[in-house]
């Protein structure tokens, strides 16, 4: 079992910035792929960016590329989403994700075991 709580949400002014952070505990997180995703009201759970267990290589939803980054401290087994430039349309709950699944189809939600409880992003225009 792995045990996830993101922290780190709040409002913003469209053009500002915000760090989100995931704390693991549990089993060994650095074992695992980590993930963000997020989910706006009415919305299904949309990929945001996902890093590799060693940290080596990360990934981005196309919306939020160049704009976001994504890091991990493995000795600290904690993963963070730097988020800047942001727009009103990146205004959702953001949820931090742990899989061992080590292939292609990392934006799919249902790859990923392990959820945090999530944390609210609100951006104003």
């Amino acid at each position: 079992q792995v045990q996830l709580v993101e922290s780190g949400g709040g409002l913003v002014q469209a053009g500002g910035s915000l760090r989100l952070s995931c704390a693991a505990s549990g089993r060994t997180s650095s074992d695992y792929r980590m993930g963000w995703f997020r989910q706006a009201p009415g919305k299904q759970r949309d990929f945001v960016a996902v890093i590799e267990p060693s940290g080596d290589s990360t990934f981005y939803a196309d919306s939020v590329k160049g704009r976001f980054t994504i890091s991990r401290d493995n000795a600290k087994s904690m993963v963070n989403l730097i988020m800047n430039s942001l727009k009103p349309e990146d205004t959702a709950v953001y949820y931090c994700a742990a899989t061992r699944y080590s292939g292609t189809y990392y934006s799919r939600p249902n790859v990923y075991a392990y959820w945090g409880q999530g944390t609210q992003v609100t951006v104003s225009s």
